[in-house]
């Protein structure tokens, strides 16, 4: 009934198999990937008719997590998996940029990639999985795909690469000091195709050597996914590219010249307006027929791309005036907003971010129900992009993949410099607001929340700030890599290459190209390019600091103590009672963990005082030979029970109560007085013994004649 073809090998320190023929047979190509016991089948299917005038490619790529993938059901309400969480919409971006330029230039028929995980063995990350599964899929598909692609995940420990690192070792890195990078490599048999990372101030020879040596090791599974082909393709799908030369020819004679002279605008506005112009000229020239043709869109890009390329590649110069190297004006400012907690405004040429930092408790911690189990985040970063930052108008909505997938690249340059929770017990929250955008908002958006959160008053251990490369590369060999690329250059360039850091290194880099792989030499030449471009604007940035920002005003104060673990329960207390009397008392928030830490927060400097009193009286031990302030509780004939530490009471025996002898303790005490004692000890039976009278009972000094009276009695 079946025709199940299987390839495996070993790869690493697990085994990689690829299965095709047992399940999802009506799709045009289904592989199920498995990776230790890690699984996750991938189906592909394509239209074998493109629609009328459709002038885009309409590739949707969805990554799915399933709970019972890892023997879990869902939280919440309903108990079924709903909308994608963060993991699965950036994974699914993960896997879209890669394989999109490798489809046939011209092919515009839908295609939908669906990866759904069934199974994972909490070792293995089904991200790398899901792209090799993907990559194999369209491959056997007939689709006309340049491909395959293969991935690999690298870690960097003690200064060498590890393939494939565990689930756990990528968990938090800020939590596993010997980890020091998590990198993600896409890339065909010649050349790397995409690149994501978040990593630990590497220099650029060791980032450049993590993406060596992950397409060296991807090379066995390319080799897989070919065999696999081999055995199990599918016949090709027959499609031709059409032929649009003559609209080309059209398109350019109608309008080469009011479209050079468009891109010889400097300003973004005007030069928007002047294109849009130019194609309107372009349009009233060409026929009826032609402006029918589904292939003008591409023409009018062709011609904008030729005119754009051509000129930085021959002359240096850009459509700016810039040359390849220079970045564009910076403004940085601190400060902005009088009641946030921290905030910056970054302005790079036409680019602008407001960035925004609040500092919360413990309470303000996400919750992330993921597959391979629950965990909290103390670190938040949102990037929202409204129409109005492009002078559009449009539809205001949620947040979509480009708004998730430029937040976490942020959130991923910035979360290498933040300090330790244990040092900083500090839930931050960033907010990046576009307020304008030409080119690289998400590295302003690195730059203006470096900005904020030291405005807040948090102690980074180094600024970080972020910029965007470009690349043209011709048919001929010939390139120009582009320093601080503009919208424009990133439409219609080969390139975007996003590398964020510090002074001493890389704390994140991106890649994505549109050409089929670029060569470890422009690689090498980006990098080092992108290195001086950062080391500008972090300067440009320091300008905008006087100093060490002080703590904001607004900002809740949060200090941290450490109490035994067997101590918890007393603090709690039974039901809640004993935590929630000193969270009443004092009106400070009180929270505390497994280990016995406890983060008492509240803007009331005397709040957490009182907190961190009332819990160190219930936690430590009193100790003998101090002076404590009590409270008369009860009265006897032979002496005075004392409040003295906590809910702690002891004997003062009348003996101890004054320097003469009494008639009967309540010749000089009543109940509720306050008095001050020392801690004499405690007896054979564990009693405490107190003592008044070796005490100043105005000052609550000890007495200097001490000894003296002592022995007299």
């Amino acid at each position: 009934m079946f025709n199940v073809t299987t390839k495996s090998m070993q790869w690493g320190e697990e085994t990689l198999t690829l299965e095709t023929g047992k399940v999802a047979r009506q799709a045009d190509g289904s592989v199920i990937a498995t990776l230790g016991e890690t699984s996750v089948m991938a189906n592909v299917t394509f239209a074998r008719q493109q629609k009328p005038g459709q002038d885009f490619f309409p590739l949707t790529v969805h990554y799915q997590e399933k709970y019972y993938a890892a023997g879990k059901v869902p939280g919440g309400f309903f108990k079924r998996e709903a909308r994608p969480t963060e993991k699965e919409t950036l994974t699914a971006r993960l896997i879209d940029r890669p394989i999109r330029p490798l489809f046939v230039p011209g092919f515009k028929n839908e295609v939908l990639v669906m990866c759904t995980v069934l199974s994972h063995d909490l070792v293995n990350d089904p991200d790398v999985v899901a792209m090799i599964a993907a990559s194999a899929a369209l491959t056997i598909s007939g689709a006309p795909f340049r491909g395959p692609i293969a991935c690999a995940r690298v870690g960097y420990v003690d200064g060498d690469y590890v393939l494939n690192p565990t689930v756990d070792d990528m968990q938090d890195l800020r939590l596993n000091p010997e980890q020091r990078l998590d990198l993600i490599v896409a890339g065909t048999k010649n050349a790397v195709m995409m690149v994501e990372s978040e990593a630990y101030e590497l220099n650029e020879a060791e980032m450049l050597g993590a993406v060596n040596f992950a397409h060296e090791q991807m090379q066995p599974v390319l080799d897989l996914i070919i065999a696999l082909a081999e055995d199990a393709a599918k016949e090709p799908f027959d499609f031709q590219p059409a032929d649009y030369s003559e609209l080309y020819e059209a398109v350019k004679a109608a309008g080469e010249e009011q479209m050079r002279a468009a891109f010889a605008i400097t300003d973004k506005q005007e030069r928007t307006a002047a294109v849009s112009a130019a194609r309107d000229v372009i349009k009233a020239a060409l026929s009826e027929e032609q402006l029918d043709d589904a292939n003008l869109g591409s023409a009018l890009k062709k011609l904008e791309a030729g005119i754009l390329r051509g000129d930085v590649v021959k002359t240096g110069k850009r459509i700016d005036g810039r040359d390849t190297t220079t970045v564009r004006p910076i403004v940085a400012e601190t400060g902005m907003l009088p009641r946030t907690h921290g905030s910056a405004l970054f302005t790079r040429g036409e680019t602008q971010a407001l960035a925004v930092a609040t500092l919360g408790t413990g309470d303000d911690e996400q919750f992330i129900d993921a597959l391979h189990g629950n965990f909290k985040s103390n670190f938040l970063l949102h990037y929202n992009f409204p129409p109005y930052s492009v002078g559009e108008v449009g539809r205001v909505g949620g947040p979509g993949r480009r708004e998730i997938g430029h937040g976490k690249l942020a959130w991923r340059a910035l979360q290498a410099v933040l300090p330790a929770p244990t040092d900083f017990p500090y839930t931050i929250r960033i907010v990046s607001e576009i307020t304008e955008s030409n080119g690289s908002s998400s590295m302003a958006s690195v730059c203006g929340g470096s900005l904020s959160m030291m405005d807040a008053g948090v102690p980074l251990k180094s600024a970080v700030a972020g910029v965007a490369m470009g690349l043209i590369l011709e048919d001929d060999g010939s390139y120009a890599i582009l320093t601080d690329i503009l919208g424009d250059e990133d439409h219609l360039g080969d390139m975007d290459f996003k590398v964020a850091g510090t002074e001493n290194g890389i704390t994140s880099l991106q890649m994505d190209i549109k050409v089929a792989g670029i060569t470890p030499e422009i690689m090498e030449k980006a990098l080092a390019q992108a290195k001086d471009g950062r080391m500008h604007i972090l300067e440009e940035m320091n300008k905008s600091l006087s100093g060490a920002a002080d703590f904001s005003v607004h900002a809740p104060r949060i200090e941290t103590m450490q109490v035994p673990t067997d101590k918890i329960r007393e603090v709690i207390g039974s039901g809640g009672k004993v935590i929630r009397e000193i969270v009443e008392v004092s009106g400070a928030k009180v929270d505390i963990n497994d280990d016995g830490i406890i983060k008492i927060a509240s803007p009331n400097g005397e709040a957490i005082k009182k907190a961190y009193d009332m819990i160190y009286s219930i936690v430590a031990e009193p100790e003998e030979g101090k002076v404590y302030k009590g409270k008369v509780v009860k009265i006897v004939d032979f002496g005075a029970f004392v409040n003295f530490f906590g809910k702690r009471d002891g004997l003062v025996h009348v003996s101890q109560i004054e320097n003469r002898r009494l008639n009967h303790p309540s010749d000089v005490l009543k109940e509720g007085q306050e008095v001050w004692v020392k801690l004499l000890g405690f007896d054979d039976r564990g009693k405490v013994r107190l003592s008044m009278k070796v005490v100043d009972q105005e000052t609550g000094e000890e007495a200097v004649e001490e000894k003296k009276e002592t022995s007299d009695d």
